[in-house]
């Protein structure tokens, strides 16, 4: 092999995982992968739920329709909960994940979805897959979840609970980072008699909850406006923020604004610290990662998606046949690097 990837980005969302004005991150984000795209859609976080693989399916329709132009496979994994037939500890059933392009974990329950992935073989292989190159993009319940200390909001907002904070899936941990994710930071659905601001907490509870942070530890609260996306570039130590708002950042309790379309530097969440090959994961799952990583290195490249459809458009002029149009988008296609081989199974690509 000749040398390991960069991890690859991370995409936090604060809501509108499907929503038409997230095209621009999403496509941000696959310009940057290897195309064909690869996607594992983890199923977890809403297991609990009857109709989670709809759910699941929602984003994949999603993805297919809106992002075509990057030829997006997307693989539903149904690890809907530990100790059952669809458990984040199944290696068959979870397989995929060590061939995605880009793991999305999205709507359902934080607090669910760090109880079934927290310490799993799924969770090692996501973050495993991450360190070599994979994107991870997080909504809604898995961008609370992903953080250091999570925000229980259910159990708050809906049942009535104490204020508190979960144990999240902690996963900038690794890179030296200690983040909580909010989501929903500027939601205003109480209209003028709730606040509904701060992931439906309200700016005096949050104020609250702030005080029940670890008051030892540096520590960065990061609320994600609705329809709004954070980016963290990792290896070009680069922050960026795409969508209809903007993102908050509370450090020591100072209080630092970033606005759509403005990037910052990766410090501004504190001591940013790359992490040692696979550590922290358990050491057979960083193997099987590597040995997945050499098995894709040694396949033959995949056509950009400019190639594909430049052999689509040549089908077509041989189907009319007009064969001056058939030969001028052969020359085009190989001016691009692949030779057209046609067969009688039908065209094939080869690089030249």
């Amino acid at each position: 092999m000749s040398g390991l990837k960069s991890p690859g980005p991370l995409l936090f969302l604060g809501s509108g995982e499907t929503a038409p004005n997230m095209q621009k991150a999403y496509h941000w984000l696959f310009q940057r992968m290897p195309q064909p795209l690869n996607i594992s859609i983890l199923e977890t976080p809403a297991g609990f739920q009857p109709n989670s693989h709809a759910v699941a399916e929602e984003i994949a329709d999603y993805l297919s329709h809106r992002l075509v132009n990057f030829r997006p496979s997307s693989t539903i994994i149904a690890a809907r909960r530990r100790d059952s037939a669809f458990s984040p500890d199944d290696p068959t059933l979870i397989a995929p994940v060590m061939t995605a392009d880009v793991v999305l974990m999205g709507p359902g329950s934080p607090t669910y979805a760090i109880k079934h992935l927290q310490q799993t073989l799924l969770w090692d292989m996501v973050r495993a897959r991450h360190r070599l190159g994979a994107a991870l993009v997080f909504a809604s319940a898995c961008t609370l979840a992903a953080s250091a200390f999570a925000l229980p909001v259910y159990e708050i907002y809906k049942v009535g609970q104490d204020l508190h904070w979960a144990p999240g899936l902690n996963l900038l941990a690794d890179f030296g980072l200690r983040l909580t994710f909010v989501p929903h930071w500027n939601n205003s659905d109480g209209g003028d008699s709730l606040d509904t601001s701060h992931c439906y907490i309200g700016e005096d509870r949050f104020g609250q909850m702030l005080r029940l942070l670890p008051a030892a530890e540096q520590h960065t609260v990061v609320g994600i406006d609705e329809k709004t996306a954070l980016i963290l570039d990792l290896p070009n130590h680069e922050c960026r923020v795409i969508g209809a708002g903007g993102v908050t950042l509370l450090v020591d309790g100072v209080e630092t604004r970033h606005e759509s379309g403005r990037s910052f530097r990766l410090t501004e969440l504190g001591e940013y610290a790359a992490p040692e090959r696979g550590e922290g994961i358990r050491s057979e799952v960083w193997q099987a990662a590597l040995d997945a990583l050499e098995q894709a290195s040694s396949a033959p490249p995949a056509p950009p998606s400019s190639v594909v459809d430049l052999l689509a458009e040549r089908q077509e002029a041989r189907g009319r046949k007009d064969w001056v149009a058939s030969d001028n988008l052969r020359e085009r296609i190989l001016a691009q690097g692949w030779r057209v081989l046609d067969t009688a199974e039908g065209p094939q690509l080869e690089p030249v």
